[in-house]
């Protein structure tokens, strides 16, 4: 029997068809290959942003932490120091005024009937060439005349200021009133301000210089 070609499909055209599928596979298959390795040659950059550390950071940071600590600690020192001096100058202040106060009194005041005890007893409070000045002076005229005239004295001191004051050295400005009350006389009062400069001999503030102004 023969065979009728009319009924047998014209496969022709449909190999070619698969023949032009299978080679578009194969295109986008080498392209994505190709696409594939491009991308594994590109190199990401490196990060830039603020989440990055840089090197000189953490130097910086080594670096001026511990001379910030460094600085805090002088100063902190520093205050206290301050502080402990300002405390005993006024401590050194207060106490010099208070004996140019009360030994100027003791040398100023006297009565005829006990002046010869009394100013020797103040010159104690004195010392250097001034004690000796002093107790001269005392000796020959001040002691005498009262005795002689019934002189007498009293010295207040209504106000006293340090000038300067270091642990063995001081000077304080002293003002004075004395009345004084010669015989039978009315008494007379006299004004006066002494620069009364002072020196710490075995733990005690003595007079070395009393100078009007």
């Amino acid at each position: 029997m023969s065979l009728d070609t009319d009924l047998i499909p014209d496969t022709s055209s449909l190999d070619d068809d698969e023949n032009w599928s299978d080679a578009a596979d194969l295109g986008r298959d080498v392209a994505d290959e190709a696409e594939a390795a491009d991308d594994a040659d590109i190199v990401e950059p490196a990060p830039t942003g603020p989440g990055r550390r840089f090197p000189w950071s953490r130097l910086l940071a080594r670096a001026v932490l511990p001379g910030l600590a460094l600085i805090v600690a002088v100063g902190c020192g520093y205050l206290k120091w301050w502080d402990e001096s300002a405390r005993v100058g006024q401590t050194v202040a207060a106490q010099s005024v208070h004996a140019a106060t009360d030994s100027t009194i003791a040398i100023l005041s006297y009565r005829p009937d006990t002046v010869a005890t009394a100013l020797p007893a103040a010159a104690d409070r004195l010392t250097g060439t001034f004690r000796d000045q002093y107790t001269q002076l005392i000796n020959d005229v001040v002691v005498p005349g009262a005795q002689q005239q019934r002189i007498s004295a009293a010295a207040t001191v209504p106000a006293a200021a340090s000038v300067s004051a270091s642990s063995t050295h001081a000077v304080v400005l002293v003002f004075v009133n004395q009345t004084t009350t010669i015989g039978d006389d009315p008494p007379t009062n006299t004004a006066s301000s002494v620069r009364v400069t002072l020196d710490k001999v075995h733990g005690r503030w003595l007079i070395s210089q009393f100078e009007p102004v």
